[in-house]
């Protein structure tokens, strides 16, 4: 299948990897009227809302959020909405090889575009402010689709978060570089389009990291991450590291 509603070819072919041996940190709860997964310490002053991939809650994406929620140096409360409710994309679409597989996945993503999200996060954030009163400062970490969302709302004035990163991001677009306006980090799959990777690094005008992870497929931090392999599984880890550094020393 080609490359639809702005994504990438790879984006729209690669089937997510099916994990089912995590056990989960965090709990569900309801915030901000939508599903949620929270995890990490109690009154941290610290939190991430983490923008997932089109899976939703895979067992990759709920281990990565238990990742940046418990780390060796600092230690945050992450949340994971739910802009699905409750029904992300299929994994049984993918590959898009038939007819109908190719129109239901467009569907799918027509009818969930990255700027209704985007829109909605300060909303989102404002409730998790009344629930969480203890977090005085947020960042935002957005995966493929996610990422798309991070782009956006970072470039706003409207953005309520402090430093952002985006992961294998979908739809890049160097001129959305141009108005983010905090410290941004973009982690780059070896299968998406390098030249948009470096236009938009070029357009940065904040602190920032930008890196391709020349060998990893398109959604190795999240649900296309085959964890059952050595140096996914490491190069998936460091991808998660890389992120907190990043936070460690651009978010005050």
């Amino acid at each position: 299948m080609e490359a639809t509603h702005g994504h990438n070819k790879a984006c729209c072919n690669i089937p997510p990897v099916v994990s089912s041996d995590y056990v989960a940190k965090g709990s569900y709860s309801q915030l901000g009227g939508m599903k949620t997964y929270a995890t990490g310490p109690e009154n941290e002053k610290k939190g991430i809302v983490v923008i997932s991939d089109i899976f939703g809650y895979s067992d990759q994406a709920l281990q990565g959020a238990d990742i940046l929620a418990t780390s060796q140096h600092h230690q945050y409360k992450v949340f994971i909405p739910d802009w699905f409710d409750g029904s992300p994309c299929p994994s049984e679409w993918f590959p898009p090889d038939t007819e109908q597989k190719q129109k239901n996945l467009g569907e799918w993503f027509g009818n969930h575009m990255p700027q209704g999200p985007a829109t909605a996060l300060p909303e989102y954030v404002a409730a998790l402010n009344a629930a969480y009163p203890s977090i005085t400062s947020w960042g935002l970490v957005g995966f493929c689709w996610g990422g798309k969302v991070a782009e956006i709302i970072t470039s706003v004035e409207e953005n309520p978060f402090k430093v952002a990163a985006t992961c294998h991001p979908a739809m890049i677009d160097p001129s959305g570089a141009e108005n983010i306006s905090i410290p941004f980090m973009l982690l780059a799959a070896g299968e998406d389009p390098a030249e948009d990777v470096k236009k938009f690094e070029t357009q940065l005008n904040v602190p920032h990291h930008v890196e391709i992870f020349a060998d990893q497929v398109h959604g190795w931090m999240a649900a296309r991450a085959d964890l059952s392999d050595s140096h996914i599984r490491e190069e998936y880890a460091r991808g998660y590291k890389t992120v907190l550094d990043f936070f460690e020393k651009h978010w005050e």
